[in-house]
C-alpha cells in the first residue's frame, strides 16, 4: 500500500544532508558545547561520505571547575570527554573559522551544489539553540538552509502512524529497535549513526 509517508520518503530519496551532532556539558542554558561533528550523507545512494567529515573538540573550563554545575549523568558518563575538551579543545572563534573554511571548500561545494540542510537528532530542541548562541545567528543563516531535518520529529510522526513502537521515542530505544546497539555519545560516531538510522527508517516507511 502506498502511503503519504512512503511518497514523502520517495520524494526525499535524492536528498543530501549534513548530519550534525554535538556533545555538551548538559542541556541547560548555561551549558557548553565540548564536541562538534558533521558528516555528509545521501539518501539516494544510502552512503555516508566519511572522507568529508569535520570534527573537533571545543575548549571548556576544567572538569573540576565545571563539576558543581554538572548533572549526575554528565559527571558519570562525560568526565573523560570534558577533560579532553579542556586540554585539546579549540576556542569558538577558531571553530567558526575552520568550519567556514570547511563549508566553503570545493569538496563540500561540489557535494552540496545547493543549500546545506542540517540533519540531526533533536536538532530543533538541542543543537540549533546551542549553535545559534555560540556560532551566531548570522553565521548559521550564511552557511546553512533555514530548513532542517530533525530525526526525533520524524520518529514521532512514525509512532503516531503506528509504524514504530512508542519505545523508539528515545535515541537509545530507537538504536536498540533498529539493531544498532547503544548510543555512543561521541559527536562523530553519533552523527554517522543518526544518518544510518534515517536510512533504515526510509526503508521501513517505503515498506508500509
Amino acid at each position: 500500500m502506498i502511503t503519504a509517508l512512503s511518497l514523502l520518503a520517495s520524494r526525499n530519496s535524492m536528498a543530501k544532508y549534513l548530519s550534525l551532532d554535538i556533545e555538551a556539558t548538559g542541556l541547560e542554558e548555561h551549558d557548553l558545547i565540548i564536541e562538534f561533528a558533521v558528516t555528509p550523507f545521501c539518501t539516494e545512494t544510502k552512503t555516508i561520505n566519511d572522507q568529508l567529515s569535520f570534527h573537533c573538540y571545543i575548549k571548556c573550563p576544567t572538569f573540576e571547575t565545571l563539576k558543581p554545575k554538572l548533572n549526575e549523568w554528565v559527571i558519570k558518563n562525560n568526565e573523560k570527554l570534558i577533560r579532553k575538551a579542556s586540554i585539546d579543545g579549540k576556542d569558538l572563534q577558531t571553530l567558526k573559522k575552520e568550519l567556514a573554511h570547511y563549508l566553503t571548500s570545493p569538496e563540500i561545494k561540489k557535494y552540496f551544489p545547493g543549500d546545506i540542510i542540517l540533519f540531526g537528532k533533536s536538532m530543533n530542541a538541542i543543537d540549533l539553540p546551542f549553535l545559534n548562541r555560540d556560532l551566531g545567528f548570522a553565521f548559521m543563516r550564511e552557511h546553512f538552509s533555514h530548513r532542517v531535518l530533525d530525526l526525533t520529529s520524524h520518529v514521532l510522526g512514525l509512532i503516531d502512524m503506528g509504524i514504530l513502537p512508542p519505545e523508539t521515542k528515545s535515541g537509545s530505544g530507537l538504536m536498540k529497535y533498529l539493531g544498532m546497539g547503544d548510543v555512543a555519545h561521541t559527536a562523530l560516531e553519533d552523527a554517522v549513526n543518526t544518518a544510518k538510522m534515517y536510512f533504515k527508517l526510509i526503508e521501513k516507511a517505503n515498506a508500509n
